[in-house]
């Protein structure tokens, strides 16, 4: 089967690899209809997360059940799924916890072994693990390109409106408009956000952002402060999302949120940073970090999507065939994409 492998910095090839098989009885194989470029596998397209040369990258995919372990029974063969991003093994203490995204056994589909050692989604056909907890059923009315959000991105944006405690009536600033930044615009109006202020440098994302009637405010080219402080009769937002990953934005977040409100780190961090912790700290502010707990919240989203009160269609910018693969990666490196499908 062909599949899209790191091969070094800045390099993603499509290779021939071996067909999966069934390992374990709670395994399901499945023919990918639809894979997506992430920012995530921009780390890996990067060198800031290690991924051994030849192996199969890709996190996001929705396909067709081909074959299932004796122990699958959530979905069956012929079944259209969308994946969760990681897997997890419903057993052990974080997961009795519901805290999915810290299982002490878990995997993540592209992210070589440092993260599970389990092969990735940007492949004609692929091997799940944990399939009664990874994979669900999609439903008919939604389009493989809408659910194909739930196993990742938009799953990340309402965790990040979840996990930061926004309730209905609270206003909210998004930092950051890429693909999880403006999914979490949208999850935030679906959970009674009366204000949303969307704030990036880049127009088009911007526009998007005021389509989904969001408040957008350019980074460099207006007072995100004040405007904010403006809006909110100089108290700040009840919840500020940081969903870059980088500490100016953090700080940022720590600077418009009000006085004992929450920062929502969404963002992939790495390595050491400086933020105002004394601001924080003087403000009462509650910190949430962490990558997001998707299969926690999938079926919701699901049925939000289901619903029509989340919509991420606008954000498919390009279409590309699997064989594409190093010209997307390429496309997305230089931001001339909001997301790219692939298919085989």
């Amino acid at each position: 089967m062909r599949a899209v492998t790191f091969q070094g910095l800045e390099q993603v090839r499509v290779e021939e690899k071996p067909e999966p098989e069934l390992v374990a009885g709670d395994d399901a194989i499945v023919q990918v209809d639809t894979s997506a470029v992430c920012g995530s596998d921009l780390h890996i397209y990067h060198g800031r997360v290690p991924v051994e040369e030849g192996f199969t990258i890709g996190h996001e995919f929705v396909g067709t059940v081909l074959a299932v372990g004796d122990d699958v029974d959530r979905v069956g063969i012929g079944d259209r799924v969308v994946g969760c991003f990681h897997t997890a093994c419903a057993t052990c203490t974080p997961c009795l916890r519901g805290d999915y995204h810290r299982c002490a056994n878990g995997q993540t589909f592209g992210h070589g072994s440092h993260l599970g050692n389990l092969q990735g989604a940007q492949a004609e056909r692929l091997l799940v693990p944990r399939a009664n907890l990874t994979l669900r059923r999609v439903p008919e009315s939604v389009s493989s390109d809408v659910a194909l959000f739930a196993g990742d991105v938009m799953g990340t944006a309402f965790h990040a409106i979840s996990y930061g405690g926004m309730r209905s009536g609270d206003t909210v600033a998004i930092l950051g408009l890429g693909p999880v930044g403006l999914c979490a615009v949208q999850a935030a109006f679906a959970g009674g956000a009366v204000q949303v202020f969307a704030i990036d440098t880049v127009a088009e994302r911007l526009e998007m952002a005021a389509s989904f009637g969001a408040t957008p405010l350019h980074l460099t080219e207006q007072d995100a402060k004040k405007e904010v402080r403006a809006a909110t009769g100089g108290a700040g937002v009840d919840v500020a999302v940081d969903a870059v990953g980088n500490p100016e934005p953090l700080a940022l977040a720590i600077s418009l949120a009000r006085d004992v409100g929450t920062v929502s780190g969404i963002g992939a961090y790495s390595g050491r940073m400086e933020v105002p912790l004394g601001l924080a700290w003087l403000k009462g502010l509650s910190l949430r970090l962490g990558v997001a707990n998707v299969i926690a919240h999938v079926d919701h989203v699901l049925d939000l999507l289901e619903a029509g009160k989340l919509d991420p269609a606008p954000l498919v910018s390009h279409h590309m065939s699997l064989d594409q693969a190093p010209e997307a990666y390429q496309l997305y490196d230089a931001r001339e994409a909001l997301k790219i499908i692939l298919t085989p």
